[in-house]
């Protein structure tokens, strides 16, 4: 067995069997405990996300700003390629999985952003956090923090990202004919420009292409929809009986095809609990924790109900059949191909740069933010950042299956790091979301001072006043 083999065994093991338990069992006893936060109070996220809250101060990100950043790099090229190689390999039923996976995952992704809210830490430009810090300041174990922003900052801000460049030059090349070369030099620079910028240059450039690309891409499955009315019925028939079946197969002691394929694509495209998305929420400036979590918790319907929806219906209604040799990208453009002719083709290129782009920003941050967790010497940032113009530009030169495999493997290591400390640390969420509703009954916009709540590591906690502070 050669080392490529290993590597792809590995990955297997991990994502099917370890990972996935750990995700899944740890969505549904975040959903209990946090009494189905994620659907009791959906009507509060939207009203978090729209309705403009706290003023922030120039130079600060605001709550929707950290929405996008999240949102940018859990809509990747995978909502796309993801989507159609869990169908084309898992049928119609793939989809009802990564459903589920999203309802009870979006808990997940609440207590993960709340704590990142809570721990975080103000570097004199900006807010930074995320697992990283929370594991230091909250558990006490530096080693394990710098153990995770080791992992992530190699599987997001490197092999992620030279994925990501990989699949937007090859679209790009197939399209237009222009060389790799050309378009690594010019994806290269162009994201030079905007990391050094800093938070606040992604921030907003997120907050313009997520919303685009996001709302275009739905508009345009929406009118797929619309002009085949009549084969609707027939697929989510389809998605809700092969899924249904597949509980069968679930509890009868097997895992079939739509099980395992819409389970892993799910979890692999929403990130929820895998610990990535915290990065982002503690960008935010907002008068209580809980804002952010309930904010980040929609951010995981938006990309699986919504985006990765959009594909599953343009794939499912178009009939064109999936196999292990045609799927991902292909299997998508052709779907399109079917249902709008050869504009598809344009209308590909243009989402797979968007979708792929948007993520190399989020996910160069997320290396950032933990670069800076392990050290605040400038010189190691600029390291990093030089590597990552470089890893995009290597991406649209070379092939990344390997790197994709192990980024793979180190993408699920820092979920389980991080899954082990959300489920020390969910007291801390639920004492928190606990304040929050009380806060909103009694007719109050909820306001979170240190002292409110029994924290553990509270001396840690910098980024909120305790009353008697705010008083003087």
């Amino acid at each position: 067995m050669d080392i490529k083999e290993l590597i792809m065994q590995v990955n297997d093991i991990l994502w099917t069997y370890a990972l996935i338990f750990v995700l899944i069992i740890g969505g549904i006893y975040f959903t209990v405990r946090m009494g189905f936060v994620q659907f009791r109070m959906l009507p509060e996220m939207f009203k978090l996300l729209f309705v403009k809250g706290l003023k922030h101060e120039k130079g600060q990100v605001s709550s929707f700003q950290a929405f996008a950043i999240g949102t940018a790099a859990r809509v990747g090229t995978g909502n796309i390629a993801g989507v159609s190689t869990a169908i084309a390999l898992g049928g119609a039923g793939a989809v009802f999985w990564m459903w589920l996976i999203a309802l009870i995952g979006a808990a997940s992704a609440f207590v993960e952003s709340t704590l990142a809210q809570v721990y975080k830490v103000h570097d004199g430009k900006a807010w930074r956090g995320g697992p990283a810090y929370y594991i230091e300041r909250a558990l006490g174990e530096r080693w394990l923090g710098i153990v995770f922003a080791i992992l992530i900052t190699f599987s997001f801000g490197f092999a992620f990202n030279s994925v990501q460049a990989n699949t937007i030059a090859l679209s790009v090349n197939n399209v237009f004919e222009i060389n790799t070369w050309w378009i690594g030099l010019i994806l290269a620079v162009v994201t030079g420009i905007v990391i050094f910028g800093g938070i606040r240059s992604i921030s907003t450039l997120s907050g313009v292409i997520v919303p685009v690309m996001a709302g275009g891409y739905i508009l345009l499955s929406i009118w797929v929809i619309l002009t085949n009315l009549d084969v609707v019925p027939a697929v989510f028939s389809a998605i809700f009986s092969e899924g249904v079946f597949g509980f069968r197969e679930l509890f009868g002691g097997a895992v079939g095809a739509a099980v395992l394929q819409g389970i892993r694509r799910g979890l692999f495209s929403n990130e929820a609990g895998m610990g990535s998305a915290p990065n982002a929420a503690a960008t935010a400036e907002v008068s209580h924790p809980v804002k952010q979590g309930l904010i980040q918790s929609l951010s995981v319907f938006v990309d699986t109900l919504f985006i990765c929806t959009a594909t599953a219906m343009i794939v499912l209604i178009s009939g064109v059949q999936g196999s292990e040799e045609f799927q991902g990208i292909e299997l998508a453009q052709e779907a399109l191909l079917v249902e709008i002719g050869p504009v598809a083709t344009s209308l590909m290129t243009i989402a797979i740069l968007l979708f792929a782009f948007s993520s190399i920003l989020a996910n160069y941050y997320y290396g950032e933010t933990n670069i800076e967790f392990i050290s605040e010497k400038k010189r190691y940032l600029v390291l990093y950042r030089i590597a990552v113009i470089g890893m995009v530009f290597f991406g649209s030169i070379r092939s990344a299956g390997l790197v994709w495999s192990i980024a793979d493997i180190f993408m699920g290591l820092m979920a389980l790091v991080n899954m082990y400390a959300i489920f020390r640390l969910s007291k801390v969420a639920k004492v928190l979301l606990d304040d929050y509703i009380a806060q909103k009954r009694a007719g109050k916009d909820p306001t979170f001072f240190r002292d409110n709540v029994d924290l553990p590591g509270k001396e840690h906690v910098e980024a909120w006043e305790s009353k008697e502070e705010q008083i003087s």
